[in-house]
């Protein structure tokens, strides 16, 4: 059975194509699939899992989506990405998804093969990785959640915004990986394929590492045009779904 991959999903109340296509997504290809893997940023913004207390919220709804996936017996696997990085227990008890670090390796049909959300290897963009490694601490993580969640979700809006101006700013090449890091990657985890996402710049890229070749596969952005990558029999296919806007 096939393996599936997607990333970058960002839902938001603001969007609910993209809301909508990714639950008949759950509710049709990846009930065939085996596995299902979300390589970071599910929601556009994650404040803390007590985003559950309203059942009537979209990220409720969604959360509901897919726990009715996993008890149908595909497994369910997810990467944090810089948006839902608060992603934690209640969230994963309740719907029954694996948590797991990134980067981290999976055995695919044989073949190993590297996730990670991506952020990590875009080295370039020197504030980000300083912010990066400031939240990503349980110290700081503590301290957030301890504030009145109205209060989390204007820091998480403010913080969004930040976020733009910043990429309107920087030179295009920041924004994206570093090849010394992606280098660095394959030869830390002792493999030759990699799947991300984070850059929004779907494609396939091929790499020399110390004279053997490497495979790196970059997921596309589902908000942008709900795709998602399909691995099956050695086969990798990227699949777009309709409904996206022009």
């Amino acid at each position: 059975m096939a393996s599936l991959f997607v990333s970058d999903l960002h839902l938001e109340s603001a969007a609910m194509w993209a809301v909508d296509t990714f639950v008949a997504f759950l509710r049709g290809p990846a009930r065939a699939a085996s596995r299902l893997y979300i390589l970071g940023d599910l929601y556009e913004a994650w404040v803390g899992d007590d985003q559950l207390d309203d059942p009537g919220s979209m990220e409720a709804h969604v959360t509901r989506e897919l726990a009715q996936l996993t008890a149908s017996g595909t497994t369910c696997y997810l990467l944090h990405g810089n948006r839902d990085f608060l992603l934690g227990a209640r969230f994963a008890a309740t719907t029954k998804i694996v948590l797991l670090p990134d980067p981290v390796i999976a055995e695919l049909e044989g073949t190993p093969t590297l996730l990670t959300h991506g952020d990590i290897l875009c080295t370039e963009d020197a504030a980000y990785q300083e912010l990066r490694s400031i939240v990503r601490t349980e110290p700081w993580q503590r301290r957030f959640l301890r504030l009145p969640r109205a209060t989390r979700i204007e820091l998480a809006s403010a913080a969004r915004a930040g976020s733009r101006a910043h990429m309107q700013r920087a030179q295009p090449m920041i924004m994206d990986v570093n090849e010394r890091a992606v280098l660095a990657a394959f030869r830390a985890s002792h493999t030759r394929r990699m799947i991300h996402g984070h850059t929004h710049r779907p494609a396939v890229h091929e790499h020399d590492v110390d004279g053997a070749p490497a495979t790196r596969i970059v997921l596309d952005s589902w908000h942008e045009r709900g795709s998602y990558l399909r691995v099956c029999n050695n086969a990798i296919e990227s699949i777009s779904l309709p409904g996206a806007p022009e």
